[in-house]
């Protein structure tokens, strides 16, 4: 499995990119705003001659999600998300107006992500973990063959998701770090939709609110 990072919008949030071998391409949590987000990312499947085939979404938070207009429009493709966070993707619209940002139309949702599933894109494969607590349909997309998780905002490098959103919830969001994270091997690396890589024994053994 090939990623890579597009970190975008006014929320510095992290879009990733993920490949393999044949070229067959997902992209998690888009958060292209502008127009040159859009024609970086478009020239970046260009070059590399990928076919994007899923928009996944670990949360729908609009940070994570102005490109969700871009990519139906241009790829065809409708986000995927947990069925609890379709309430968050709803009222998006309202949100953007809340911080007089740029207004999208956003797509319907597509096929809906099962927790405890098997996600697979070519020779790819991720199991959906449920990690509530951010907001009330986070997920974390867990690859055990490459030791790699991209948590959404669950967990950063150093901190934990903000909880103080419409339906986040403080106790939630650490049961689920502690129950569906923390277990996982500690050399396995966490890619968060803010700030830099990091790994789950660097968590256990520093992370100040865990």
């Amino acid at each position: 499995m090939h990623i890579q990072c597009f970190t975008t919008n006014p929320f510095s949030e992290n879009s990733y990119l993920i490949w393999d071998d044949s070229l067959q391409a997902a992209i998690i949590d888009p958060g292209f705003y502008t127009k040159d987000d859009e024609v970086q990312f478009t020239q970046f499947l260009q070059s590399n001659k990928l076919e994007l085939k899923e928009l996944i979404l670990t949360h729908a938070h609009i940070d994570h999600i102005f490109g969700c207009e871009f990519l139906f429009k241009e790829f065809g493709l409708r986000p995927r998300m947990h069925p609890k966070e379709e309430i968050v993707y709803q009222s998006a619209d309202q949100i953007c107006k809340m911080y007089d940002l740029k207004l999208f139309n956003f797509p319907a949702i597509g096929a809906p992500l099962v927790e405890n599933t098997i996600y697979r894109i070519g020779d790819m494969s991720f199991k959906i973990l449920f990690t509530p607590g951010h907001s009330p349909g986070s997920i974390s997309l867990h690859d055990e063959v490459n030791s790699i998780i991209i948590s959404g905002d669950v967990l950063f490098d150093g901190s934990i998701g903000r909880t103080d959103l419409p339906g986040g919830d403080h106790n939630t969001l650490i049961k689920s770090i502690k129950s569906q994270l923390l277990i996982l091997p500690s050399h396995t690396r966490v890619y968060s939709g803010h700030g830099g890589i990091t790994s789950i024994g660097q968590e256990k053994m520093s992370n100040p609110f865990l």
